[in-house]
């Protein structure tokens, strides 16, 4: 390509860098600057220990002697300096290139149009995020309005985008797929696309996100510019790990979002934020060294096989590795999934992180971040590793049962502390949901994807709750409460509804999935005779969250009050209600109207069902004990192989653009049984 090519095609970058480059700065004084009622003060972290001495603590930049106050450097120049132009210059015109490189071909436009799905949407709603973030790094961080306002403006436009999502029925196969060839040599694309399972986490993530960001807004007040930052690449890395269909980038979003976490409880956490942090740290990465080993012999046999390097899902689902190797590689992806869940015994990071995390960082670990461990078990475990999850189902059920539903409710019943208390109950929630996947049965799987949205509701609006208490009284203790429904009556009303969704109560959202599941676990064929003995298991978990959920109401809201530090204190403001109401409404609305939820997964879910039936008995017919094979491509449906790459002798890594995408043959056992199954 010539100089003039060259030019022609990127003039936008190009226009964009210089744009970038020459934008104008003003002096950065006003409303948001150094004067105002707005600045940072840094009076120690979200806790209010006061713990770190340095500028967290009021005697740094973030006091207002150096920077933040405008008496610094960027209060005495009115402009950027080179170094930041260049930078303004080099991240727009990176924001220009990458969206002309995602863009979609002519005849992939055409294809998408026919279907009425956009095959950028997903590209937008993962780079908005990532560009909003690198924009954040170009702010002025005395500005804590246009911080905070430009957060919550891109959270809240990456909410608005993903509704489009909802416009498209989620028949069978993957809807809004984008594929680009990313690194040929190695197989590795950009594939991203959804289905009905993904969707609602997805729509999950995008509805969690600007809550956790406003209700962090309203208790953290220094280092509003790197909590921007985290908030905002925490998202892109979340939202991109649900619809990656690529291993290699799976992986990649898979360690992205541990980043950003393990600096918003590093900095912002309680008194021991740094052995929370590097707990979370340590136990994740171990997981996700084994994951990587998974893939990589995942891939290499795959190439021994079709002569082509490739890391893409579709492709990967063929491969059936000997017995001994596959359930090794099975464990590998799966431990690095239970320590994100977390099933017992890999769950000890989490109730530490979630007592020293901040409020908004809280929120987001247990409504979205936990719920990639179960999806990755859903999407990876099940769907590359179908022989060994279902000969390993019923052990793995009595375990989520045993160390998560039964162990997390009696260890949650015992604890003093109610974030504690809350982060157990996660343990035992889930637990539920992993019995669900376990199970292998049509409603076992639907219920266990709306749990998942429902634990995220409930237990992120229970975080929240308890970060209105310690806001007020620096203190999670249970003894320190008592008849707080005669002061605080509006807190005491949310906090039971919340309670009753959490415990299950017909009518809010809790009830339907867990009553899916637990049905389901009766009659699943994978548990054998043992499902008789997991559905008892699972309906004493019921019995147990009431009882720790209401103790804990008992004991904090009714009953004398005889703390005279309780006496006065005010009940929600506006703004923790506004955080709140949404929350309190999606309660509501999945438990009154379930199936809006559940009849858009359900083709998906049927599909999914069907197809870990076939290949699963095909898996254990073709495994041997020495050779790797290919499962025949009828084995599969249609639908879940369209986008999968072309390999095989001659045929090169992948066939990555859009219109090089593969159509797989008409016929197939699984459509048959897919589709009439559905029907």
């Amino acid at each position: 390509m010539s100089a003039l090519d060259l030019v022609t095609h990127y003039w936008p970058a190009l226009a964009a860098g210089v744009v970038g480059a020459l934008l104008p700065r003003g002096a950065g004084q006003g409303a948001d600057g150094a004067h105002g009622d707005d600045h940072d003060h840094g009076h120690g972290d979200e806790h209010g220990h006061g713990d770190e001495h340095g500028d967290d603590h009021g005697h740094g930049d973030d006091h207002g002697h150096g920077d933040d106050h405008g008496h610094g450097e960027a209060h005495a120049s009115a402009g950027y300096t080179p170094w930041q132009r260049f930078g303004l210059g080099l991240i727009a015109a990176l924001t220009v290139l990458g969206v002309q490189w995602l863009w979609p071909s002519d005849a992939a436009a055409a294809a998408a149009e026919a279907s009425g799905e956009w095959s950028s949407l997903l590209n937008v709603l993962i780079g908005l995020p990532f560009v909003g973030a690198a924009a954040v790094l170009f702010m002025p961080r005395q500005m804590l309005s246009l911080l905070r306002g430009f957060t919550l403006a891109v959270l809240g436009a990456g909410f608005l985008a993903s509704l489009w999502l909802l416009s498209v029925p989620m028949t069978v196969g993957w809807h809004f797929q984008s594929i680009k060839d990313w690194i040929p040599s190695l197989g590795i694309r950009w594939h991203v696309a959804i289905d009905g399972i993904s969707l609602w986490l997805v729509l999950l993530t995008t509805f969690i996100a600007p809550i956790a960001a406003y209700a962090s807004f309203g208790s953290i007040k220094n280092r509003i510019k790197e909590l921007c930052f985290c908030l905002l690449l925490l998202q892109g890395a979340m939202l991109g790990a649900f619809v990656a269909l690529d291993l290699f980038l799976f992986f990649l979003f898979w360690e992205l979002m541990l980043v950003p976490m393990f600096v918003m409880i590093g900095i912002w956490g309680g008194v021991e934020k740094i052995k929370a942090a590097i707990k979370l740290f340590v136990y994740t990465m171990a997981g996700s060294m084994l994951m990587l080993a998974g893939i990589v012999y995942l891939v290499w046999a795959n190439q021994k096989l079709t002569g082509a390097y490739t890391f893409d899902y579709l492709a990967l689902s063929r491969v059936v590795l000997p017995r001994g190797t596959q359930m090794l590689c099975f464990w590998a992806f799966s431990i690095a999934f239970f320590i994100k869940v977390p099933m017992w015994p890999v769950h000890t990071w989490l109730p530490d992180a979630h007592v020293q995390a901040p409020t908004g960082g809280s929120v987001i670990l247990a409504a979205v971040m936990l719920k990639i461990g179960t999806y990755a078990y859903l999407r990876f475990s099940m769907g590359l590793f179908p022989g060994p999850a279902s000969s390993l189902a019923a052990n793995l059920a009595g375990i989520a049962i045993l160390g998560g539903v039964i162990y997390g409710a009696l260890v949650a019943w015992k604890q003093a502390d109610v974030k504690r208390l809350v982060a157990y109950s996660s343990v035992a929630h889930l637990g539920y949901v992993m019995l669900g996947l376990f199970g292998v049965t049509p409603s076992g799987i639907q219920g266990a994807v709306l749990q998942m949205v429902n634990h995220g509701v409930s237990t992120g609006a229970l975080f929240l709750l308890v970060g209105v208490i310690y806001d007020r009284r620096h203190t999670r203790q249970v003894s320190e409460f008592g008849g707080l429904a005669k002061v605080m009556p509006v807190y005491a009303t949310l906090f039971l509804i919340v309670t009753f969704a959490s415990v299950g109560v017909p009518g809010t959202n809790g009830f339907i999935g867990e009553f899916m599941i637990i049905t389901a676990t009766y009659v699943s064929e994978r548990l054998g005779v043992f499902s008789g003995i997991h559905t008892v298991g699972a309906a004493a978990g019921v019995i147990l969250a009431a009882v720790y959920m209401l103790s804990v109401v008992q004991k904090m809201f009714f009953g004398p009050l005889t703390n005279p530090k309780n006496k006065h204190l005010p009940d929600i403001t506006p703004r923790e209600g506004l955080a709140l109401a949404p929350l309190i409404l999606m309660i509501f609305v999945i438990g009154l109207f379930p199936d809006v939820f559940l009849d858009r997964m359900k083709e998906s879910v049927l599909s999914t069902y069907n197809q870990f039936k076939v290949v699963s008995g095909q898996a254990i017919l073709f495994a041997d004990e020495r050779n790797a094979k290919l499962l025949p491509e009828d084995t599969f449906s249609p639908a879940f192989l369209k986008g999968a790459p072309v390999l095989g002798s001659g045929a090169g890594a992948a066939g990555g653009d859009e219109e090089a995408r593969r159509e797989p043959p008409a016929g197939g056992k699984l459509a048959a049984r897919a589709g009439e199954a559905a029907r």
